[in-house]
């Protein structure tokens, strides 16, 4: 029984368009095959008049109904990429299951986070293993209960806020919802075979900035070990001319 992986990274600024080029693949990385890159596919559709995903970012923030001004520094969007351990995922494919697998996962992300929140999802093919990367605004309505720093009679005071529209990435990823994320979206991955890992674990997709790391690893590597094949080619040559 293989792993799914779901990693998740906060992005502040007012824009996250080297990611989006990335994903919408107006640039091609070096870990990806041209030659399969039309395979990749949206699986979330924009709505009416926006193009490309950091126009839905900004569509959903913009049309939400947040009062409070929306600060340089606050998290505007939450990737996430949706995979699983090659093998497994290569296996999903090969039976016909992927769209299915793509749909159970989309259907999971719109459960959690709300259908509105996630404004974008694409599906890569042309990596080594068939991962989503989505994207959610992380937007949350209702009354929150924010602590005042002093304390009363030992315990916590709290004040009230009313309903409201709120971008809080606080409110929806910390620790203990990441917990329960991995926990439920273990229970949709089960019919595929796929598992959660273990907690704490440091297993991540690989990225294009740790694939250019590897390969730059692997290069030296490779330098190293043909100047050391050249050296001993020299030698023997001297040793044949002696």
């Amino acid at each position: 029984m293989g792993y799914f992986s779901l990693d998740i990274k906060k992005a502040k600024g007012t824009s996250d368009t080297t990611q989006s080029d990335h994903i919408e693949r107006k640039i091609i990385p070096k870990n990806a095959d041209p030659t399969r890159t039309h395979l990749n596919r949206m699986l979330v559709e924009y709505p009416d008049g926006v193009h490309g995903r950091d126009e839905a970012i900004a569509h959903r923030l913009n049309t939400a109904g947040i009062k409070r001004k929306i600060t340089h520094d606050q998290v505007r969007v939450v990737r996430m990429v949706l995979s699983g351990t090659h093998e497994d995922m290569m296996n999903i494919q090969e039976k016909g299951k992927l769209d299915e697998w793509c749909s159970d996962s989309i259907q999971w992300l719109q459960a959690t986070f709300g259908k509105d929140n996630v404004v974008a999802a694409h599906l890569h093919m042309d990596e080594k293993t068939p991962h989503i990367h989505a994207a959610v605004v992380p937007i949350v309505t209702g009354e929150r209960r924010k602590a005042k720093k002093e304390q009363t009679d030992g315990k916590r005071k709290y004040r009230k806020k009313t309903n409201s529209v709120l971008l809080c990435a606080d409110d929806l990823f910390n620790r203990q919802t990441l917990i329960a994320y991995h926990d439920n979206y273990a229970r949709v991955m089960a019919k595929y075979g796929l598992q959660r890992g273990v907690r704490g674990s440091e297993a991540r997709h690989t990225t294009t900035m740790q694939y250019y790391r590897d390969l730059k690893k692997k290069n030296e590597t490779l330098e190293t070990e043909t100047r050391l094949l050249q050296e001993k080619k020299a030698e023997a040559q001297e040793e044949l001319n002696r």
